[in-house]
C-alpha cells in the first residue's frame, strides 16, 4: 500500500450540526443506500452525481449523510464516505460507538 505524505493528508470531515455519521447496511440499486445512522435512524440515503462512477461504496462503509429537511427520519443525501484511515480517527474519537450496539 502507498504511503501518503502528512503534507497531502486531507483534515477530518467531521459532521456539522446537521449531518450524521452513519454505517452502509444494504446497497439499493442505481443511486440510493440504506444507512444506519448514530443517531438511531435507518434511512434511504441518495448518492450525489458529483460521487457516481468516481466513489463506490460497499456495505459496511463509513459514511457521513445530511438528513432531509422533510423525512427526516427516513431519507438523507451522503455527503462523504470515510477511508480506513479516518475511520481510525473517528473510532479513536469515540465518535463509532454506535456500531458497537448492532
Amino acid at each position: 500500500m502507498k504511503q501518503v505524505p502528512e503534507e497531502e493528508k486531507q483534515e477530518l470531515r467531521l459532521p456539522s450540526e446537521w449531518e450524521v455519521v452513519g454505517v452502509v447496511t444494504k446497497l439499493l440499486g442505481y443511486d440510493r443506500l440504506e444507512v444506519k445512522c448514530a443517531d438511531g435512524h435507518t434511512r434511504i440515503a441518495r448518492i450525489p452525481g458529483r460521487f457516481k462512477k468516481k466513489v463506490w461504496f460497499r456495505e459496511g462503509d463509513i459514511v457521513l449523510v445530511a438528513p432531509w429537511d422533510f423525512q427526516a427520519k427516513s431519507k438523507a443525501d451522503v455527503v462523504w464516505r470515510y477511508s480506513r484511515d479516518e475511520v481510525r480517527e473517528l473510532d479513536k474519537m469515540g465518535m463509532l460507538k454506535f456500531l458497537e450496539t448492532r
